[in-house]
């Protein structure tokens, strides 16, 4: 299939969190650019956050596009019709997601994406008893069947389940995967924080396992590599394996993608392989 985009959907205030989700801390990054990193890294096509109109936003990469709500308060399918919008003519697909769901994991991504063949509309994860339709895959061509919904105040997404074609994942099925079954068993890349409590259990978890390689000057003697580290960002992997994240140094994530981003999000069975950018200029 051609290009894959991304929709954020940045939401605003929640009176149970008692502050924006999206600037919610983690591991010294925030909860948006987790997401946004992990959508990123899983899709081929442009990732567009949906934010309300005037909503404040921590900082992101230059990389995503924000668009606006054009209406607040009108649920998912309005913000989901933005970046539908916003993407149309750039990408076939488009993976959305909340911004609440730090324990997503790019395999999930790629998995519910990849199932978005034929003459499906909707890929739809089924997960803990409950449809996710804020983790799931839409056709951009659905743009005009989204509009005409919130035109008439059907703003629910099982009304435009109702009205296209839907595959259906049960665990079963997304855990057919084996990436995704590997780094990911317990299906926690659908967990969302609506409670106070619910981000302290989640912020409390260790950080996802990752391996970490050393080249050049930054190996030291004796060292025994790969480093088996635990690790959220980028910064935290250099700060385990005892790096100084600087303009002297690199890194490689999984044999391609060349950072610096500190607040590059890092998932579960990342390699990061950590250079000296200047070795041997």
């Amino acid at each position: 299939m051609a290009a894959a985009g991304g929709i954020v959907l940045a939401g605003g205030r929640s009176s149970r969190m008692g502050t924006p989700k999206a600037a919610l801390e983690w591991h010294g990054s925030t909860l948006l650019r987790r997401i946004c990193g992990l959508v990123e890294r899983s899709v081929d096509g442009p990732v567009v956050v949906v934010r309300a109109a005037g909503q404040a936003l921590p900082e992101l990469p230059a990389s995503i596009e924000v668009v606006e709500d054009a209406r607040e308060g009108r649920g998912p399918l309005q913000g989901l019709a933005a970046g539908l919008a916003a993407l149309s003519g750039r990408a076939t697909a488009v993976y959305v997601s909340s911004t609440d769901v730090p324990l997503l994991h790019p395999a999930f991504v790629r998995r519910v994406v990849g199932a978005l063949t034929g003459d499906v509309d909707v890929v739809l994860p089924l997960a803990g008893g409950f449809p996710h339709p804020l983790s799931a895959a839409y056709r951009t061509s659905l743009l005009a069947l989204v509009e005409r919904l919130v035109a008439a105040d059907r703003l629910r997404p099982a009304f435009l389940f109702e009205e296209c074609r839907v595959t259906r994942l049960d665990e079963a099925a997304l855990l057919a995967d084996p990436a995704l079954a590997g780094f990911d068993p317990a299906l926690d890349s659908v967990l969302n924080l609506n409670e106070p409590g619910d981000y302290e259990a989640a912020r409390a978890r260790p950080s996802p396992e990752v391996t970490v390689q050393l080249f050049g000057p930054l190996r030291r003697a004796g060292e025994r590599l790969p480093l088996a580290l635990r690790a959220a960002t980028l910064a935290e992997a250099a700060e385990a394996a005892g790096i100084v994240l600087d303009e002297h140094v690199v890194a490689a994530l999984n044999g391609d993608q060349i950072t610096r981003d500190p607040d590059l999000p890092l998932a579960t069975g990342d390699t990061i392989a950590f250079l000296a950018a200047d070795a041997g200029g």
